[in-house]
This record gives structure tokens, C-alpha cells and sequence, in this order.
């Protein structure tokens, strides 16, 4: 789960807005008189629910892209959606990756633990995360709330809810205005104490010039110069002065503030173009992509197709290999018979799996290791069977290509990769 806003589009955000209202559809309470947990609980303990608010709030995309590099279980071509999707399913079960997660949280959030670990009850814990989240204390106290002995499933429920909603609330610009007031607070009670400090020093001053007066003479003129400076401050002559150059410094302040500001406001404008331009390079890339995609399908016109070609016989065929099987998971099942004639005239046989929506994903195993190699748009197909698909090509070593586009024209693109022997993921190297 992400609190900052997602700058490669909507499509993100969508995702994980329907995987917190399915969440929050489906509640799963504990019975009555359930007994409390011995232990505090592991990452991979926890409802699948939470993982991701977790994950997506306790580590930073910064640390999830070491993880990645560290374990491998992502390539340095894909997104941070990518890399957090495959973090909240590897955090499901207790394996090498899921365990540094536990240990890094562990100690990043050490001192949470222990303060929330000191409480017994169900109802502190409750208490506790509230008056945590009216401070703006969140990733820490979620961790230790959710991994508590005592905690129940109505309070992890709670503490999901409330993450979730703050995901939608800005503040960044009402923190900003309390972070400087609070700094000139500071700078003001600073002056403050000065002032005091220096007329203290003065009234020394003068105590000892008077006490010396009778031994040395020129300690009477010492001494009414101290007088008058004494006098300066006591009529308010000093503080008035101070006071204009406070507002002096007050008004170059404010002029700092307002070329900071223009700056800010250049810097965003900046932010904004390079982005643009960057969509804009990505929009022609991927048009090149389509028109040579759709230039391959053209020259192919004219080559023969197998008769067999896209039905779910491609599975178990012998000469699967050789008439170049592929098995489409995923996609628009509207656009399946174009997408059956796209790989028609491209001579390679398509098998077609809904990814879990109708069919059963008990089916993919059988599927992949009848087919030649695998594509999957990635924003036209599950986490669960996004993670299956994975898995199940790593672990036969079968050749796999996500891409984004579900349309026809990026399975074009998709379909020109595989003719050519480009893969993203794969078992063993594509040739």
C-alpha cells in the first residue's frame, strides 16, 4: 500500500482501490473465546489482507529495490508497482525473502515494538494506535499493532481501515505551515533568552563597578556608562530597537520565502516537462513498437498457418514445440478471436487461459508445460495469477514475456517479441 500519489497514472491507483474494497468486503473475525496468540506474529502469520498495507507503508520503495536486488525476485526493468506486487506475495510464506522483511521491520521499528509491547490487553493496544495516529505516528505503531500477542482482528481491522483512509488525505502543505511557525517560535523565545541574558550581564556589571567605587576612580565613569546602557533597556529604548531590526529580519525572511517559493514553483514546472517529455518518448517508443509489430504481421500474411492453430489442443501436442505453441494468459476475452487470427498469421498456435476468471488456475501448470512460451499483459491479469504464472515458468524454465497493453495492437507488439525470441522472464536465457 502506497500513501504518496502514483505519477505513472491511474491505472495503479484503480488496482489497489479494488484490492481494498475486496479486502474490506471480506472481514474474517475471530471466533468467541478464541485463545490469544504465545507469541508476537511474522510477517508471513498475518491475514494476505494486511501485507500490503504493511509492505507499501512500512518500507520504502528504496528499500523494497534492494530487496529486489538482493533476492532477484525482480528485474531492473520493472516498475515499483512490480517489485511491491512481488513483495506482498513473497511476504504470504516464510521464505528467505519474506525473513529479511521480519528482521529489517523488526529493526527499523524496534523502538514501537517495544512500547506497544508493554501493553496486555486488546483495548490499550486499541487506545494506543489512536492517539498514535492523532500524532501522525503511523508506520511504526502499524507494525507493532499488527504483530502484538494481544492484539484481536477487530483492532488489525481498524488499523487497516485507518491506514487506508489516510492514504487519501494530504497534509503535506498544513505540516509545512507548522513546521515554520514553530521555527519562529523558536528564533523568537531564542532572542528572548538573549535579551535576558545580556541585561543580566549588564546588571553584574554595574553591581561591580559600584562595589569598586571607592578604590578606583575611574569606576564612576565605568559605572554610569553601565547606568546609562541599564537605562536604555529599562526605559525600552533597546527593545525597540531590536524590535526594527526583527522586522527587518522578519520582512528579508519573507522575501526569502517568496523566491523560495518561485523556485518550488519553477522546480514543479520542471518536474512537470521532464515527466511530459518522458510520456511522450514512452507514447513514440511504443508506437514504433506497434507499427513494427504490424509491418512483421504483414510480411507474414502470406505464410501458412497450422489448422490447429489457437485451440486448446496446443496443451498436450507433440508438435507443440516445433509449430511454435503460445500460451496468451490474461487479456480481453472479447478480442480472444482477433487475438487467435493475430497469431494465425504469425504461424504461431495461441492456447488462451482467462487467468482465474471463470477458469480454474489449477489448469496453468498443464498449459505452460504444453507451450513453447508464456505472455501475460500485466494490467489485464491478477496478482494470484500473475504470481502463478511466474512461479510455474521459473520452475519448468519456460520462456516469459509481460508486457503492458491488453489491446490488440500490444498483443501485435507481444506477438513480434516472441517471433523474434525476446523474453523478460525466463527460466533459462531466451535465445
Amino acid at each position: 500500500m502506497c500513501l504518496a500519489s502514483d505519477p505513472k497514472g491511474g491505472d495503479l491507483q484503480s488496482l489497489l482501490r479494488a484490492e481494498y474494497a475486496s479486502a474490506l468486503v471480506a472481514i474474517d473475525l475471530p471466533k468467541p473465546g478464541t485463545i490469544p496468540m504465545l507469541r508476537r506474529a511474522r510477517l508471513w502469520d498475518l491475514d494476505d489482507k494486511l501485507h500490503c498495507p504493511i509492505i507499501g507503508t512500512c518500507v520504502s520503495i528504496e528499500e523494497l529495490q534492494r530487496f529486489a536486488r538482493r533476492f532477484q525476485f525482480a528485474s531492473p526493468s520493472d516498475d515499483d508497482f512490480t517489485v511491491h506486487v512481488e513483495a506482498v506475495g513473497l511476504a504470504r510464506s516464510r521464505n528467505p525473502v519474506s525473513e529479511a522483511l521480519q528482521r529489517h521491520l523488526e529493526k527499523k521499528f524496534h523502538l514501537a515494538v517495544e512500547r506497544f509491547g508493554k501493553l496486555k490487553s486488546d483495548a490499550e493496544v486499541r487506545q494506543q494506535w489512536i492517539e498514535c495516529c492523532n500524532r501522525g505516528e503511523v508506520a511504526g505503531p502499524l507494525w507493532a499493532v499488527c504483530t502484538h500477542r494481544a492484539v484481536s482482528a477487530e483492532t488489525r481491522q481498524r488499523a487497516y481501515t485507518d491506514i487506508h483512509m489516510l492514504s487519501h488525505q494530504v497534509g503535506a502543505g498544513q505540516a509545512a505551515d507548522a513546521r515554520r511557525l514553530a521555527h519562529l517560535a523558536a528564533e523568537n523565545t531564542e532572542l528572548k533568552h538573549s535579551h535576558a541574558r545580556e541585561v543580566a550581564a549588564l546588571r553584574r556589571q554595574l553591581a561591580e563597578a559600584t562595589a569598586g567605587l571607592a578604590e578606583r576612580d575611574g569606576a564612576v565613569e565605568q559605572a554610569a556608562l553601565y547606568q546609562k546602557r541599564l537605562q536604555r533597556f529599562e526605559s525600552g529604548q533597546a527593545y525597540v530597537e531590536m524590535g526594527q531590526r526583527l522586522l527587518a529580519l522578519q520582512a528579508s525572511h519573507e522575501a526569502l520565502l517568496g523566491s523560495a517559493r518561485q523556485v518550488q514553483e519553477l522546480e514543479r514546472q520542471l518536474k512537470e516537462s521532464r515527466e511530459e517529455s518522458r510520456r511522450l518518448v514512452a507514447a513514440r517508443d511504443t508506437a514504433v513498437a506497434e507499427r513494427e509489430a504490424l509491418e512483421h504481421l504483414l510480411q507474414a500474411l502470406d505464410s501458412p498457418a497450422c489448422d490447429k492453430a489457437g485451440s486448446d489442443d496446443c496443451a498436450g501436442c507433440s508438435e507443440a514445440l516445433t509449430a511454435r505453441c503460445v500460451l496468451y494468459v490474461g487479456g480481453r476475452s472479447s478480442l480472444l478471436a482477433q487475438y487467435r487470427q493475430l497469431a494465425d498469421r504469425l504461424g504461431i498456435t495461441l492456447i488462451h487461459h482467462d487467468g482465474g476468471q471463470e477458469e480454474s488456475l489449477s489448469r496453468l501448470p498443464e498449459l505452460i508445460r504444453g507451450a513453447d512460451a508464456v505472455v501475460c499483459p500485466t494490467d489485464r491479469i491478477s496478482h494470484n495469477a500473475y504470481y502463478h504464472v511466474k512461479a510455474h515458468c521459473k520452475r519448468v524454465g519456460k520462456p516469459c514475456l509481460f508486457y503492458r497493453g491488453g489491446g490488440v495492437s500490444g498483443f501485435a507488439v507481444a506477438m513480434a517479441r516472441v517471433s523474434r525470441g525476446e523474453f523478460s522472464v525466463a527460466g533459462t536465457e531466451a535465445g
